[in-house]
């Protein structure tokens, strides 16, 4: 028996048509802002009064969802989460300046914004975090963001 293809475009339009107020964090948000970087499985980052309605368009339990294929989903639930050096990251100030990107036919996806997406990339700041944010910062030049 051979395992089913993940439909990345189906699984985002699932999510858009949920109505969810999702950011797509992590490499995958680096990746729709042109920055090459590899990366496996998918990072959100869901404001609480929308974790069900998440929870019910990608039919998965809370938290970490695999899907078809072993792609992973990792979501974060917080209206507000710190930086490593006690900076507040809101939730609903990030969702209202998040760039919106149309990924397939119907889905769209919210991407933080360069400045932004280093904020997350702040909150935990491991060794990869660091380089991420090597690359970020240098796109953010090059955008004059």
């Amino acid at each position: 028996m051979q395992a089913s293809a993940f439909e990345e475009n189906a699984f985002f339009a699932a999510i858009a048509r949920s109505a969810a107020r999702a950011l797509m964090i992590g490499r995958r948000a680096m990746v729709a802002l042109g920055v090459p970087v590899g990366t496996y499985g998918y990072d959100f980052w869901l404001h609480p009064d929308d974790l069900e309605t998440f929870n019910d368009a990608v039919a998965r339990s809370v938290g970490r969802y695999v899907l078809e294929n072993g792609e992973r989903v990792d979501v974060l639930v917080a209206r507000q989460v710190s930086t490593v050096d006690g900076t507040p990251v809101r939730f609903d100030e990030l969702y209202a300046r998040a760039h919106r990107f149309e990924v397939a036919a119907g889905a769209i996806i919210a991407v933080p914004t360069v400045s932004d997406l280093i904020s997350t990339k702040r909150f935990a700041v491991r060794a990869k975090d660091l380089e991420d944010i090597r690359l970020l910062e240098a796109l953010r030049q090059e955008l004059g963001e």
